[in-house]
């Protein structure tokens, strides 16, 4: 840990590890070279085995031809959008795209055909690389409905289809990149609710994966097993790149199903496990029903949600070892603070660690952007190598985000302590976090008020024990409807947006708590369903 005595609210930046100014082709050729026979990437399918695997030699000779064929089909600098669940070749396209001077755009293969065409429009993406099926259900009619018309409908390719896939291979040449070209378009959420393309370029991905897992204890020859979502920055840049940094092997969960994982566990003795809080919650429950000896773990690492202290008690009765928190946002790269494997006490519990390499962390006032004391509550600000270029064709958004003088606002309120471990005591955004994947009212507002009988509707999280936070949807009765019930509601939602978007709780509402300018407080509704005052 940083051996800090802060006289306020501000973390200069720590230069504890090595800054390198590198690309994903950089780190992957340099560790092909200097461990070609060391697993890189090893598949666990469904039931819990094995399934293919790639030493660090066989991973650059795949993901050359991948960007080879990627290269004859698109010109440099193009956008594709990557839309599949946790197969390997995700990781072949993702990596293939950066030898071939291409920027990837991320879709969560959970979207619905609406939400699909959102990013793709938004992003302009010429291409959608899919996979089959996820879960049993088919994407090609989804990306075929939100292709219509775009000019990603031009190149709509089966990425489990290696002659497809590898179409043209000999016709491609790989291009020369810089670490601060664009890798990688994630879509996250804004003031609006609608998501915006973050831009994140390939040295602030290599370098922050690389510090954290170094944080954590990381190195050639050990494990990652962390089934986070590859569409999602924990996936595809904390999993994937700061594995491949390392040198380490990630072992890839594609279905996350919590016996068959707890199994491979104990079997594969994976040094570092991972997965938002929930994910946990389930490992750990699975363990215990199955006896699966899942001790000498080195590290659980888990992000996206705040970890109960009670989460981590449990952790560590049956893992050995509690669970380090790390925070971050998809326009960091995307960690900011993460917990050491020493700590302890409370700031093993009630923090989420100290700032990481190479970045400064500030507590900053949300009314004049001064610097707060030591222990007191402003907004959490960072500045440094990680943070994104910008939302895609949205400079409002972006200028909102990044003040001038460089400072990136999460939105998130919290306090540093003069030791410089940071807490997250509420959120200046409305955003939701069910689970750790990001939820936003004003998208699910924008359908429910669609509904005829619905005159007014406010959305906000509520506190669940599982999912750390749920949707509640607060309505108002039009005059003369019928009140609709929640099968309805839920049939409603469920025609335009995916299921984690659904709300789980529905309130009728006679009035609203208002601000003095008119707008609804949803502090307070979500406050009153905590206190159970309504029914």
């Amino acid at each position: 840990m940083y051996d800090l005595n802060l006289q306020e609210a501000y973390c200069p930046a720590q230069a504890d590890t090595v800054m390198l100014e590198r690309t994903i082709g950089d780190v992957l050729r340099e560790k092909a070279a200097a461990i070609p026979d060391a697993k890189a990437l090893r598949e666990l399918l469904p039931d819990g085995t094995i399934g293919r695997e790639w030493t660090y030699a066989e991973l650059l000779n795949d993901a050359e031809r991948a960007g080879k064929a990627l290269a004859s089909r698109h010109p440099a600098g193009t956008r594709i959008a990557i839309m599949a669940g946790n197969c390997p070749e995700w990781v072949l396209v993702q990596l293939g795209a950066a030898l071939a001077g291409l920027t990837i755009v991320t879709v969560n293969p959970a979207f619905i055909a609406r939400e699909v065409r959102y990013v793709l429009e938004q992003s302009g993406s010429d291409a959608v690389y899919y996979q089959t099926a996820v879960r049993g259900t088919p994407l090609r009619p989804v990306v075929d409905e939100a292709a219509a018309g775009l000019d990603a409908s031009s190149f709509v390719i089966d990425i489990t289809d290696h002659g497809e896939l590898f179409a043209g291979e000999q016709d491609g040449e790989l291009r020369e990149t810089k670490p601060h070209d664009i890798a990688m378009i994630q879509y996250t959420s804004g003031t609006t609710g609608f998501p915006k393309g973050v831009l994140l370029h390939h040295h602030g991905l290599v370098q922050s994966n690389w510090d954290v897992y170094a944080r954590w204890g990381l190195s050639e020859g050990k494990t990652v097993l962390a089934p986070f979502p590859l569409f999602h920055t924990a996936g595809s840049a904390v999993c994937v790149l700061g594995c491949l940094a390392h040198g380490a092997t990630l072992l890839l969960v594609s279905v996350f199903d919590p016996v068959p994982v707890v199994q491979a566990i104990a079997r594969e003795k994976p040094e570092i496990i991972g997965g938002v809080s929930t994910m946990i919650f389930a490992l750990i429950e699975a363990a215990k029903a199955t006896g699966a000896d899942v001790k000498g773990i080195e590290q659980i690492v888990s992000g996206g949600a705040m970890v109960p202290p009670e989460l981590n008690r449990a952790a560590q009765e049956v893992f050995g070892v509690p669970i380090l928190i790390v925070y971050g946002q998809t326009e960091t790269s995307p960690a900011i603070t993460a917990a050491w494997p020493d700590d302890s006490g409370e700031e093993l519990t009630d923090t989420i660690g100290q700032p990481c390499s190479h970045m400064e962390v500030a507590i900053k006032s949300p009314s004049d952007g001064s610097i707060c004391a030591v222990d007191k509550q402003g907004e959490i600000c960072m500045r440094g190598f990680n943070m994104m270029v910008g939302y895609n064709d949205n400079p409002q958004a972006t200028a909102e985000t990044i003040d001038a003088d460089g400072w990136l606002h999460t939105g998130d309120l919290g306090s540093m302590s003069a030791r410089g471990y940071v807490k997250i005591t509420g959120r200046v955004k409305e955003m939701i976090i069910r689970g750790g994947e990001n939820l936003f009212p004003a998208e699910i507002e924008a359908v429910m008020i669609q509904h005829p009988a619905i005159a007014e509707v406010a959305v906000a999280g509520v506190p669940d024990e599982k999912w750390g936070e749920i949707v509640a949807c607060f309505m108002r009765l039009a005059d003369g409807a019928e009140r609709p019930d929640d099968m309805e509601l839920r049939s409603f939602v469920r025609e335009h947006l995916s299921p984690q978007k659904t709300p789980a709780h529905w309130m009728w509402m006679e009035e609203f708590p208002l601000t003095g300018s008119g707008k609804i407080q949803k502090f307070q509704l979500a406050e009153s369903f905590a206190k159970g005052e309504l029914g």
